[in-house]
């Protein structure tokens, strides 16, 4: 149960911060906000040990929340486009 309210508040947080730093208004609620930001953690976890498969057995690391903000970031460009 620990980790399903971890992984909420981090996506929140995520989620937060990808519409921040989003150029121009992105409206979401609570939901759309957390679930934009569990995508985009497994997004920016995803693309990296695509390239590096050593990388896939280290624990969390704060370039994981940077990526994972980025991969947020890339979500909302690509709804935006469609």
């Amino acid at each position: 149960m620990g980790q399903v309210i971890s992984t909420i508040v981090v996506g929140f947080i995520v989620g937060l911060l990808a519409r921040f730093f989003y150029p121009g208004p992105v409206p979401m609620g609570f939901i759309a906000s957390v679930l934009l930001g569990i995508c985009g953690s497994l997004l920016g976890g995803f693309l990296p040990r695509l390239f590096n498969r050593d990388r896939a057995r280290t624990p969390f690391e704060p370039a994981g929340l940077i990526g994972s903000i980025l991969g947020a970031i890339l979500i909302i460009f690509l709804v935006r486009a469609l």
